[in-house]
């Protein structure tokens, strides 16, 4: 209780009586109110200052010097605050509530700015809306479907507006589900895919016992995949100029055991799309040839959320037949809080019943495919939000206004005269991708001029490309809501004093990936 509260409160005289006439307890600690009532007993509230209420009575005012030296416990946790917060023992008492927040806001102010961070792809800036929404729904389990329908029902309502937007044939009966983020809706369809794969081999009468997937450079969700449910992963590597996935490619790695193809909408290296129409159609003519029927899971965790709205006309959704499922993350480009993200199939068919679970709904069942069990609501609540609150019109807006930001800085990127593009922010997710000009020695490398950009906060991340162009560092930056073209700029003005600071003050010690720290796709 603070000094302004207790001085601001109105206490009624009592029947003359010491105990009566002064304040016991005016819910400050225990030993405070133990003082006051010592006080209390001293010649009829005598050290206490007496002013007239409206009735002539008079009203005892605390005097701020006999309990201020408590206020510290209650207030600051002061006496908390000389010893550090525990590590690695269960503490053994409690501490005020305020002292606690104060404590771990205090070390939360270390972590880096999220705003300033352009390596994620994940959603930094939320709208009011969505924060009340978020605190409406910390008690809701999304996985608690009987006690939460009406969370459940928004999370349906979600599957088929996205089975909509992706352009499935028969969008109101899809089926699909919402998970922690795209990483887990990649796991659900792949276990699909292998699911249908071993039975199609079973009912054939052939061996299933070598499975394998078919990709392009892809993020590390699809090594834990292929690790944790033994299924050998065939990653094209990047050769030359050739940064992503090819149909040539894919066809000479395809074969009986081969239970999929995944490409990328939107490469995590690079921010390419890779060439998805033209990948179905190489497995189009493989089954005319060999009468191998390989399905195409997408992995949209980013592009199914831009490209439906600035590049419509491209084919990569359920337009093509063979794409039998898709993944995105809610919390990207969907523009979600943390923790969704959404895996739909093209079919009834494509989500085999043997994965499916049957949980109670409204006096019925509800079918759940997860990997994870008790989640919250929250991110799914945000997301539908989103859906209604923006439309197909917001979310091209808002995508457009990203993809501008990242073209420009590109731009600006290319005017330096050091840097060759390597992806210019036109045809892909909005950003762009950069590496040093081939010949000039601007005596940095990207890993230097990262790590020069962390000291005023920016992370801008630099690192090699995968199996076969390791010799290839790149540097990259994700243009998000709220990486606005006023804040673009001032990066920019930050990057020309990098680079002017390396010019006055030159190193001959450079740093490497091993030992800049900053981003990892790991």
């Amino acid at each position: 209780m603070s000094w302004s509260e207790v001085a601001s409160r109105e206490f009624s005289v009592g029947d003359g009586t010491n105990e009566a006439e002064c304040p016991l307890n005016w819910g400050l600690p225990t030993p405070l109110a133990g003082r006051l009532q010592f006080a209390a007993s001293r010649a009829t509230c005598g050290p206490f200052h007496l002013s007239p209420d409206s009735k002539g009575k008079r009203l005892p005012v605390p005097p701020k010097e006999l309990f201020l030296s408590n206020l510290d416990d209650q207030v600051s946790g002061s006496s908390f605050l000389s010893h550090p917060l525990p590590r690695h023992r269960f503490p053994a008492s409690e501490t005020d509530p305020t002292a606690a927040y104060q404590l771990v806001h205090d070390e939360l102010l270390l972590d880096g700015n999220s705003r300033q961070n352009l390596a994620t792809f994940c959603q930094t800036w939320v709208e009011p809306g969505i924060r009340k929404l978020m605190d409406e729904c910390i008690d809701k389990n999304m996985i608690d479907k009987d006690e939460y329908p009406q969370t459940a029902e928004i999370e349906a309502r979600c599957v088929r507006m996205l089975a909509d937007l992706w352009n499935s044939p028969d969008a109101s009966n899809a089926q699909g589900c919402s998970t922690t983020g795209s990483s887990e809706a990649a796991m659900l369809g792949g276990l699909a895919m292998k699911t249908r794969w071993q039975k199609k081999r079973e009912h054939a009468g052939k061996s299933a016992a070598r499975p394998n997937l078919v990709c392009g450079p892809v993020q590390i969700c699809w090594h834990k995949f292929a690790r944790y449910f033994e299924v050998e992963l065939r990653e094209i590597p990047c050769e030359g100029a050739r940064l992503r996935m090819s149909p040539e490619e894919v066809l000479r790695r395809c074969d009986e055991n081969t239970i999929g193809v995944v490409p990328t909408l939107g490469v995590t290296h690079t921010l390419q799309y890779e060439p998805i129409q033209q990948v179905a159609l190489a497995l189009d003519d493989l089954e005319e040839e060999l009468g191998l029927d390989i399905p195409i899971h997408v992995d949209a965790a980013s592009g199914g959320f831009t490209a439906p709205f600035i590049h419509p006309s491209i084919p990569w959704d359920f337009r093509l037949s063979r794409v039998k499922s898709i993944n995105a993350s809610g919390h990207k480009y969907g523009l979600a809080p943390l923790g969704c993200g959404w895996a739909i199939w093209r079919e009834k068919e494509g989500l085999p019943d043997d994965l499916v679970f049957r949980v109670k709904y409204l006096g019925g069942s509800m079918p759940t495919f997860a990997l994870n069990f008790s989640r919250p609501g929250g991110p799914v609540v945000a997301q539908y939000y989103n859906f209604v609150r923006l439309g197909r019109e917001g979310y091209a807006k808002i995508t457009q206004g990203c993809a501008e930001v990242g073209q420009w800085f590109a731009d600006q990127i290319k005017r330096l005269g050091l840097f060759d593009l390597i992806y210019d922010g036109n045809g892909g997710i909005p950003g762009c991708t950069w590496t040093l000009k081939r010949g000039v020695n601007p005596g940095f490398t990207l890993y230097d001029l990262a790590d020069r950009l962390r000291v005023k906060g920016w992370q801008v991340p630099a690192y090699p490309m995968p199996a076969n162009r390791t010799d290839l560092v790149v540097q990259r930056m994700v243009t998000r809501l709220g990486v606005t073209r006023d804040l673009a700029g001032l990066l920019l003005e930050d990057l020309h004093k990098a680079i002017q600071h390396f010019k006055t003050n030159p190193t001959t010690r450079h740093l490497s990936r091993q030992n800049a720290g900053g981003y990892h796709h790991g």
